[in-house]
C-alpha cells in the first residue's frame, strides 16, 4: 500500500470539481463549486478565467478538508478540463484580455462557413480529424485576435499566450513557470496535427494565428511542472503530472485502455468515445477522430468521438429556463410519473446539433403537444433525447470502425439517474454498465498523475480497479425501438437550419 493522495481537478462547463483519490482509486475527499455563466448574445457564451482560477483554488481547500490531509500529503495533481474554451492572456501579467469563448459559443459560425465555400474541410479533417465547426479552439482565438487593435501585432512578439482551461491552470498552478498542453486538448483546437504531432504551419497561415502564442504539446502523463508554495496553501513542488481534456479522461478513467472500448459521459452534453489504438481511423460519418492520450514515451493511442452538445444542459433548462422542477435530481421522478412520451419529442439543439448532423443553426424544438401534454411528457422527452442522440453517434461509429458494440460504460452525473440508463439500454438494444465511481472524468486524470509519478505501476492495476455498480439490460421489443427512434429522427430534421435566416 502505498502512502500519499493524488489530487485531481475536474474543471467542467459549469463549475469544478475537486476528488482526492488513496491508491485504491477510492475517494477521499470531494469538493464543488458552480461559476458564473455568461451570454452576452444569442448563441454567445463566455466564462471568465481568473474566476475559474479562484474558485478552483477555494476547492481544492475545501475537498483537503473534508479528506482531513494536508497538502503535503499529495504525491501528484491531475488535471481534466472542458475542452476547446478559449483563453488569451499576457504573459507578463498574467491577466486574461478577454473573457473565455466557451466551447458551447457559435459566433464563429460564419467565418466556419466561409473556410467551408473556400473548400478546406477536407484539409482540415486530414490534417486534425476535426470538422470546421465553431466548436473548436481555432476559430475562436482568430476571433479574439481580430477584436482589439494591436492585440495581434503583441501575439507576434510573444507578449500574449493562447491555451484551453488545462493549459491557463498548468500556468497558474505552476506561477507562470510553464505554458503546456496535452495531446488530447491540442487535438480540440483545431490547429494541431495529430498524424504529424505538431501544431499545422499551413493551418496557423489560414486562420492569420502567430505560431508564438501556442503553448509546448506533451503527453498526457508527464511531469509538466510543480507548484510553489505561493501557488499551493504553502507547500513546494508537487507535480502536475497528469492532464487530459474531459472526455479523453473518462475514456482512461473507464479503463477502456484496448481497441473497441467504448464509453459515454453524460455531462453539460455527452461524449462518446470508442479506443481505436494505435491506429488513426478517419470518419465516413462525421464523427471526430481524435488523440485519447499518450503516456509517456508510448506511442499515441486515437479514438473516435461523437460530441453530443446538449443533455446534462436540457435539464439545467428545465429547472432554470421553464422551471418545472427545482434540481436536476427532481427529472428522473417527474418523467417516471409517466407511462411513455405519449408522441412528445424534444430535439435540443440549444447551441445547435453536433455529431453526426454538425448544424450550427439548428434549434430546441419540442413537439406532438397536445391538450393532455404535461410537465412529465416534457422531462420524459427531455430524457429520451439523451438516449436518442447517443444511440445516433453509436449507429455512426458502429459504421466507421466495423465494430459492432457489445456494450456501453456511462458516467458523468445523469449516470446515477436509473430512469436515464434503462431507457440508453432500452433505445440502444445493448447492455449498458455503470461504475460505482461515476466520477470517472476526474478519476482518469488522476490515473495519468499517478502513472507518471509511479503513484501506480502500470494500466494492468488501474483495469484491475475498474467496479461494476449496476448493469442495465434492454427491455423494449425491438419494433417499439425502431419505431421511437424512427419518429426522433423525424423531429431532428425539422429543426435543422432553423437560425440560418436570423444570422
Amino acid at each position: 500500500m502505498k502512502n500519499g493522495y493524488v489530487l485531481a481537478i475536474d474543471q467542467g462547463t459549469t463549475g469544478s470539481t475537486v476528488l482526492i483519490f488513496d491508491h485504491d482509486g477510492q475517494v477521499r475527499g470531494r469538493a464543488y463549486s458552480e461559476f458564473a455563466q455568461y451570454y452576452p448574445k444569442p448563441g454567445w457564451v463566455e466564462h471568465d478565467a481568473d474566476e475559474i482560477w479562484l474558485v478552483t483554488v477555494k476547492v481544492i481547500g475545501e475537498a483537503l478538508a473534508a479528506a482531513r490531509i494536508r497538502a503535503s500529503d499529495l504525491r501528484a495533481i491531475g488535471i481534466t478540463n472542458q475542452r476547446e474554451t478559449t483563453v488569451l492572456w499576457d504573459r507578463a501579467s498574467g491577466k486574461p484580455v478577454a473573457r473565455a469563448i466557451v466551447w458551447q459559443d457559435r459566433r464563429t459560425a460564419h467565418h466556419c462557413d466561409e473556410l467551408k465555400e473556400r473548400g478546406l474541410e477536407e484539409l482540415f479533417r486530414r490534417k486534425t480529424g476535426l470538422v470546421i465547426d465553431p466548436y473548436f479552439s481555432g476559430t475562436k482565438v482568430k476571433w479574439l485576435l481580430d477584436q482589439e487593435d494591436g492585440l495581434r501585432a503583441r501575439a507576434e512578439r510573444g507578449e500574449i499566450a493562447f491555451g484551453t482551461i488545462d493549459c491557463w491552470l498548468i500556468w497558474k498552478l505552476t506561477g507562470g513557470r510553464t505554458h503546456a498542453t496535452d495531446y488530447s486538448n491540442a487535438a480540440r483546437t483545431l490547429l494541431y496535427n495529430i498524424q504529424d504531432l505538431c501544431w499545422d504551419e499551413e493551418i496557423l497561415g489560414l486562420l492569420d494565428i502567430p505560431k508564438a502564442i501556442l503553448p509546448e504539446v506533451k503527453p498526457s502523463a508527464c511531469i509538466f511542472g510543480a507548484t510553489g508554495p505561493e501557488r499551493f496553501f504553502g507547500t513546494p513542488a508537487i507535480p502536475v503530472a497528469g492532464v487530459a481534456g474531459d472526455q479523453q479522461a473518462a475514456l482512461f478513467g473507464q479503463a477502456c485502455h484496448g481497441p473497441g472500448l467504448a464509453k459515454n459521459t453524460y455531462g453539460t452534453g455527452s461524449f462518446v468515445l470508442m479506443n481505436t489504438g494505435n491506429k488513426l481511423v478517419f470518419s465516413n460519418e462525421r464523427l471526430l477522430t481524435t488523440i485519447a492520450w499518450g503516456i509517456g514515451d508510448e506511442p499515441v493511442e486515437y479514438a473516435l468521438e461523437g460530441a453530443i452538445f446538449v443533455t446534462g444542459a436540457a435539464v439545467q433548462w428545465l429547472r432554470d429556463g421553464l422551471q418545472i422542477i427545482q434540481s436536476a435530481a427532481e427529472c428522473e421522478a417527474l418523467a417516471r410519473s409517466v407511462a411513455d412520451n405519449e408522441g412528445v419529442y424534444f430535439v435540443p439543439a440549444l447551441v445547435g446539433l453536433g455529431a453526426p448532423h454538425w448544424d450550427p443553426y439548428a434549434r430546441g424544438l419540442l413537439i406532438g403537444l397536445t391538450r393532455g401534454t404535461t410537465q412529465a411528457h416534457v422531462a420524459r422527452a427531455v430524457l429520451e433525447s439523451m438516449a436518442y442522440q447517443t444511440r445516433d453517434v453509436i449507429e455512426a461509429m458502429q459504421r466507421d470502425s466495423g465494430i459492432t458494440l457489445r456494450e456501453l460504460r456511462c458516467d458523468g452525473g445523469a449516470s446515477v439517474n436509473s430512469l436515464l440508463m434503462q431507457l440508453q439500454a432500452d433505445i440502444l438494444g445493448v447492455p449498458v454498465e455503470v461504475p460505482r465511481i461515476v466520477e470517472t472524468t476526474a478519476l482518469g486524470a488522476a490515473y495519468l498523475a499517478g502513472l507518471a509519478t509511479d503513484f501506480w505501476s502500470d494500466r494492468r492495476e488501474l483495469a484491475d480497479k475498474w467496479q461494476l455498480d449496476h448493469r442495465y439490460t434492454p427491455r423494449l421489443d425491438q419494433a417499439e425501438r425502431q419505431r421511437l427512434f424512427r419518429r426522433w429522427h423525424q423531429a431532428v430534421e425539422r429543426c435543422k437550419g432553423w437560425a440560418l435566416d436570423e444570422e
